[in-house]
């Protein structure tokens, strides 16, 4: 069986990408502005990994809800777990970064002054 995610399978998985990436957006606009960008390409990234790859070989009565060839559960549970690993590394590297790179600012000004 080839499973070929069609329209209404990208499209599903497109309103995951999006829905997920406004949540994390919501919760860390203080720290950076564009962070739902990376949630959404990661979350899209690895659900079609998941969909395709992972349970590609399994047939449409082992996956049930299967939307258009995505693999909808797996991919829910798989893509969210993944992907909100990968944004906490990334907002707790870029936090790091931030205060590193201040404080750089703040004892270069602290010794001119």
């Amino acid at each position: 069986m080839e499973w070929d995610p069609g329209p209404i399978g990208v499209l599903t998985l497109l309103g995951m990408s999006t829905g997920f990436a406004l949540i994390v957006q919501a919760l860390t606009w203080r720290r950076t502005r564009r962070m739902w960008l990376i949630a959404a390409l990661v979350y899209f990234a690895f659900g079609l990994f998941v969909s395709e790859v992972w349970f590609g070989w399994a047939t449409e009565e082992d996956l049930q809800p299967n939307y258009d060839g995505l693999s909808f559960d797996e991919v829910l549970l798989l893509a969210t777990l993944f992907s909100g690993t990968v944004v906490l590394g990334t907002w707790l590297y870029m936090r790091r970064a931030g205060r590193s790179s201040s404080a750089r600012v703040w004892n270069a000004k602290g010794s001119r002054g």
